[in-house]
C-alpha cells in the first residue's frame, strides 16, 4: 500500500492559499470549489515530489494504518508523525506570509477566532455553528474511512488498481471529491497533521490559545477522529474486499510446491 493520500509542506501550501484567497479576496479570487481542486492538485504534486523517497508519508492517520498492516516499521511511526506536523505548521507559515498584507486589510489587525471577520479557519479547521461533536467526530471517521477504502483499492494489485503512473492523480481526485462532497460539515481535515500543524502555527502567530477553545474545545477531533476513521476504512475494505480476492498464479504455485492438499484440489 503506498501511503500518498495528504499532504506535503507543498500540498498544503496549495489548499492553504486557495483558502486564503477566497477568504481575504471575499469571494472574488476563488470560490470553495477552487479550495477543493487546490488541495487535490496540491496532493497530486506532494505525491510527486515526495513519493519516491517515502511513499509520500502525509497523513498521520495513513502512517499509522499502514504500521498496523504491517506496511510501515512501527519505529518509523513518531518520525513521520513528527514530520508531517512540522510540514503543515510550516506551510501555514508561508501562507501566512505570502498574504500578510491582505490578512492585516481584512481583519485591521484584529487576528480573531470568530466573528464575520474571523481568520483562523484559513489555517486550520473549525465546526459549523450547527455541528455537535459527536457529529463532527462522525464527520471526520466518515471521511478519513473512505479515504483509507479507496487508497487502499487505488494500489491493490489483485483488485482493479490506478494505472502505474496515474496513482498521484487518482488519489489527488480522491481528496477532491472527499471535499466536494463532505467537507461541509468541518472542511475535511481527514489527516491529523493536517489540522493541528496549521492550529499550532496561529496560536503561536497571533491568535492564542482561543484557537484550542474555539467550536466546544473541537481542536482535539480532527486528530483523534481521522486516526479512527483511517483503521475502520482500512478493516473494511481488508473485510468486504481483500479477503475474498483469488490467490494469485504465483501463490498456487507456492502452495502446491508446500505440498497443500487443497490447493491442489482446487487446481
Amino acid at each position: 500500500m503506498s501511503a500518498a493520500d495528504t499532504r506535503t509542506p507543498g500540498s498544503e501550501t496549495f489548499g492553504l492559499g486557495a483558502v486564503a484567497q477566497v477568504v481575504l479576496g471575499k469571494n472574488a479570487f476563488g470560490q470553495y470549489l477552487s479550495i477543493n481542486l487546490s488541495f487535490g492538485i496540491g496532493v497530486t504534486m506532494g505525491i510527486h515530489v515526495a513519493g519516491g523517497v517515502t511513499g509520500a508519508h502525509m497523513n498521520c492517520a495513513v502512517s499509522l494504518t499502514n504500521c498496523i498492516l504491517g506496511k510501515l516499521p512501527w519505529r518509523k511511526l513518531p518520525v513521520y508523525m513528527l514530520s508531517q506536523i512540522v510540514g503543515a505548521f510550516l506551510a501555514a507559515m508561508v501562507v501566512y506570509f505570502l498574504y500578510y498584507e491582505a490578512l492585516y486589510k481584512y481583519c485591521g489587525g484584529n487576528l480573531v477566532v470568530t466573528g464575520p471577520n474571523e481568520t483562523a479557519s484559513i489555517f486550520a479547521t473549525y465546526p459549523q455553528p450547527y455541528l455537535s461533536i459527536g457529529g463532527g467526530f462522525l464527520d471526520q471517521v466518515i471521511g478519513t474511512a473512505a479515504l483509507l477504502l479507496c487508497i487502499l483499492a487505488i494500489n491493490d494489485r489483485r483488485n482493479n488498481a490506478a494505472l502505474d503512473g496515474t496513482q498521484a492523480v487518482v488519489v489527488g481526485l480522491l481528496v477532491t471529491v472527499i471535499g466536494m462532497s463532505m467537507g461541509m460539515n468541518s472542511g475535511y481535515a481527514i489527516n491529523p497533521a493536517r489540522d493541528l500543524g496549521p492550529r499550532l502555527f496561529t496560536a503561536a502567530a497571533g491568535w492564542g490559545v482561543e484557537v484550542f477553545r474555539a467550536g466546544n474545545y473541537w481542536c482535539w477531533v480532527p486528530i483523534v477522529a481521522p486516526m479512527v476513521g483511517s483503521v475502520t476504512g482500512a478493516f473494511l475494505y481488508q473485510l468486504l474486499v481483500g479477503l475474498h480476492h483469488q490467490p494469485t498464479e504465483e501463490k498456487m504455485l507456492d502452495e502446491m510446491e508446500k505440498g497443500n492438499p487443497d490447493m491442489e484440489t482446487n487446481m
